[in-house]
């Protein structure tokens, strides 16, 4: 039972490999395995890069399905169509196109299989990748706000530094009329004069717009404070809502990238295998000489080519003949004087009834 399915999965016409002997049966089938178990590995590549995309087991798997069966497809076709030939060029020449196709399904379904298989490597490189991505993109938000905070520190060390101004005011005319008082500066003289009373006064004014501007300016360095607050939690929100988006940078063409970063020899060697896999029942069939099943293959195919010859040659030798057939009645038929006087005499009343009418209308006008 195993052995006749496998014999299906070549391609091989049943009718004439079950008439031939127990080995060439026993190729056929060595050949219909490796084309099943050739997409059987494409339906797991396939699977497994449809899970990466999707996220989801069932609709991979079925996915998968369908890319396996048309890989099964394709080899059941490329093995079936290679005709043994009485040259091996002949044969090689007919089957590179097939070997070209065999390369590039070999090469697709080997990718995923890859990326699977050095999945620890990729990951290591793909979580580089989303770090540099996460300073790279908390730089680039950070700069996006940059000029409103710069602004808003400005603006706040602007206010501050009025209030520290003034400060330094009041105090320098707190000096002057202290000094004033003791004597030791001013107008030299102890005791409180009217020059003391006058840079008091200067002091108090100073004093009480001090504490205008303090209570002034602390109002506007709270709101910038708050208006400060709010920017960076803004911008704190903006690298949590990317951040999402770059842990799910782990798709099939972020890996494929990944896997391409990784050394090249380990990747080329399993692709070789892949390669040598798919191309396996093409090679298998044109280093295996000319079998019972091949011969009987050709007979029959010759038999039905001979056949079709015949009956052309059939059609164009009736097709001849009946030729020289109408000619030879046509020729009798022209030399025929009754049948010729009997077309004359038809000939003559056509013209009379045309020369009637011509009449009739020459007299309607006139």
């Amino acid at each position: 039972m195993l052995k006749r399915f496998f014999i299906t999965c070549s391609g091989a016409d049943k009718d004439l490999i079950y008439s031939c002997s127990n080995g060439e049966q026993n190729k056929y089938a060595g050949i219909g395995a490796t084309v099943l178990f050739t997409a059987v590995m494409a339906w797991i590549a396939a699977g497994y890069a449809l899970y990466t995309v999707f996220d989801n087991v069932w609709m991979a798997a079925f996915f998968g399905l369908i890319w396996g069966l048309l890989i099964f497809n394709l080899d059941r076709y490329i093995v079936s169509t290679i005709r043994k030939r009485d040259r091996f060029g002949q044969e090689l020449l007919q089957a590179t196109p097939r070997i070209i196709l065999a390369m590039i399904i070999a090469i697709v379904i080997s990718k995923p299989l890859e990326i699977k298989i050095f999945q620890k490597e990729i990951d290591t490189v793909l979580l580089k990748e989303k770090n540099d991505m996460a300073l790279a993109n908390k730089k680039q938000v950070a700069s996006y706000f940059q000029g409103d905070l710069d602004k808003n520190k400005a603006e706040t060390d602007s206010l501050k530094s009025a209030i520290a101004q003034k400060e330094k005011e009041v105090n320098t005319l707190y000096s002057t009329y202290i000094t004033e008082a003791e004597g030791t500066k001013g107008t030299m003289k102890l005791g409180k004069g009217p020059v003391y009373k006058e840079k008091r006064d200067k002091h108090d004014a100073a004093l009480k717009e001090l504490e205008a501007l303090r209570k002034t300016n602390n109002d506007k360095i709270a709101a910038k404070e708050k208006e400060a607050a709010t920017l960076k939690a803004d911008l704190d929100k903006k690298v949590t809502a990317s951040e999402p988006v770059i842990d799910s940078f782990d798709g099939l063409m972020a890996r494929i990238n990944a896997l391409n970063k990784l050394p090249w020899l380990p990747s080329f060697f399993i692709m070789l295998l892949f390669l040598a896999i798919e191309t396996s029942p093409i090679i298998a069939k044109l280093l295996s000489p000319k079998g019972e099943y091949d011969f009987k293959l050709e007979d029959a195919e010759m038999a039905i080519k001979t056949n079709l010859d015949q009956n052309n040659y059939q059609r164009e030798l009736l097709k001849s003949t009946d030729a020289g057939i109408y000619d030879d009645v046509y020729a009798e038929i022209r030399n025929d004087r009754e049948l010729y006087n009997y077309k004359k005499k038809k000939a003559i009343e056509m013209l009379e009834m045309q020369a009637d009418k011509f009449a009739e209308k020459q007299k309607g006008v006139m």
